[in-house]
């Protein structure tokens, strides 16, 4: 039955790209407040990457773990 979620495996089922996209939202939403109250009309390039973890190509992150925060 549609809409009934009692006894649906999809439900249950997490889907953890979506799950960290979100939170990227969330962190571009956060950084876009605050460069807002300091008077930033918007988020450079720069701040964008960091926010997102962007990393060079070329860049040594061989300390760092792609998914940690580092």
């Amino acid at each position: 039955m549609p809409g009934n979620s009692r006894g649906s495996r999809s439900s249950a089922v997490q889907d953890h790209v979506a799950l960290a996209e979100i939170e990227l939202c969330g962190e571009l939403m956060i950084a876009a407040a605050a460069a807002e109250l300091a008077g930033e009309e918007r988020l450079s390039v720069a701040r964008i990457d960091e926010v997102l973890r962007v990393v060079e190509h070329g860049r040594d992150d061989s300390a760092c773990p792609p998914h940690a925060r580092c």
